[in-house]
């Protein structure tokens, strides 16, 4: 995709066979593959349940994004499905978005101008993977090439002259049925991990007793008559100390000490650390190590509510942890009580400190209630939702791989700027 003439073409790096001995693709603009058109309504705003456009180049729609002033009137478009609709009075990132079917008849201020594309020229299944592509969202000039900030509003003169490299209709059917039937499986990949996910949560919360209740809902056979679990407090079963350095620029691919980092607890694991990502080149002095063993709860973070929800039991010894870190031990079952402080998830957030910079200090944490089971329903809980773990990330890497073979596969697909000829 470009801003140059229209004679230049360029070459992929990959193609469907039927069509390596066929032209590169042709650069044309988008007035060239767009034609404009004009579905005007007058209507009172209060009347209006139209739609917005979702930021990031997502190329989907928020439903009652604007809220215009009531009873003013204003001309609004009727969307069809695979209309084109384009941001042209707001700098929104990636302002541009094709309308699936249950769009359809919903309207939209004339603010997002429509377009239908030239059947001969352009698809619109073809044309969704372009507008997910970073350079088009840079090339709208509605946000800088280093992804930061929003530049300009997007001037529609400008819009209609950008112009975009394509194949023959044929190829690019070709090219949609490929992506498509990728997105169906990331899709269904995506609905069987939601479900094994689902399941877990759902029976978390019955394996563990409620606020005003003394036993969960759910107890295995064995211990059904077992007596009702001790209250008690997470300070009362262990003790708290803080992690200690190892910041980002001490991270180096070959420094000698493993370390794990609080922001890897919200991106890097789950429930359990079998492994770490990262070593630190800071003095092991100054530095504060595992045993092996220790529950990993975030100090610092965005959302309350996440706290609770990312906290990780570490296996390993000998890994340095790094500040931000609140490291809970126990003589208790530790990977029970990670899924309890995971399902406490809504406590934890009730006392996390901070406006901007959420903090959440381990005195606070200490005196919340909890209720103690035996030992040995500590560990069959413990061995129930780990064995659902054991099923949940080969699920989580195979639609990250999934993902990451459709991301390469629209590399080679898709021209890039470098590839450029005269």
């Amino acid at each position: 995709m470009s801003n140059k003439a229209a004679s230049k073409t360029m070459k992929l790096k990959l193609r469907f066979p039927e069509f390596r001995a066929t032209p590169n693709w042709k650069e044309k603009s988008l007035a060239e593959a767009l034609s404009p058109i004009v579905r005007e309504k007058k209507k009172p705003v209060d009347a209006y349940t139209g739609l917005g456009m979702r930021s990031h180049g997502k190329g989907t729609f928020l439903k009652n994004l604007v809220n215009p002033e009531k009873n003013a009137m204003e001309y609004l478009y009727e969307v069809q499905h695979d209309d084109l609709i384009v941001s042209i009075t707001f700098a929104w990132e990636g302002a541009i978005a094709i309308a699936k079917p249950t769009d359809t008849g919903a309207l939209v201020s004339h603010r997002f101008p429509t377009y239908v594309f030239k059947r001969d020229t352009a698809i619109p299944d073809f044309f969704r993977y372009i507008i997910l592509d970073k350079q088009f969202v840079y090339n709208l000039g509605v946000i800088s090439p280093g992804g930061a900030g929003r530049n300009r509003v997007l001037n529609k003169n400008d819009f209609l002259k950008l112009g975009v490299f394509l194949p023959e209709v044929t190829e690019q059917k070709k090219i949609a049925e490929c992506l498509n039937s990728l997105d169906d499986l990331i899709a269904a990949q995506g609905q069987k991990l939601d479900a094994f996910k689902a399941h877990k949560n759902g029976l978390m919360q019955q394996l563990f007793p409620r606020a005003s209740e003394t036993v969960p809902r759910l107890r295995f056979p064995e211990f059904r008559n077992a007596p009702a679990w001790d209250k008690t407090t997470i300070g009362a079963i262990g003790s708290f100390y803080y992690g200690k350095s190892a910041p980002k620029w001490s991270l180096e691919k070959d420094a000698p000490t493993p370390c794990v980092r609080y922001g890897e607890l919200y991106t890097k694991f789950g429930p359990t650390i079998t492994e770490t990502y990262s070593r630190t080149n800071i003095d092991p002095k100054n530095l504060r190590f595992s045993k092996g063993g220790e529950i990993l709860v975030p100090r610092v973070g965005e959302k309350p509510e996440d706290f609770g929800k990312y906290c990780c039991y570490l296996t390993l010894g000998n890994i340095a942890i790094g500040e931000m870190i609140s490291v809970f031990e126990t003589e208790q079952n530790p990977l029970f009580y990670t899924y309890y402080f995971r399902n406490l998830y809504r406590q934890f957030a009730k006392v996390v400190e901070g406006q901007h910079v959420k903090n959440l200090y381990y005195a606070e944490l200490e005196p919340l209630p909890i209720h103690r089971p035996s030992l040995h329903e500590q560990q069959r809980i413990a061995a129930c939702l780990s064995s659902l773990d054991d099923l949940i990330t080969p699920e989580t890497q195979k639609l990250a791989t999934l993902k990451t073979h459709k991301q390469s596969l629209m590399q080679q697909l898709f021209p890039t700027l470098e590839e450029v000829e005269s």
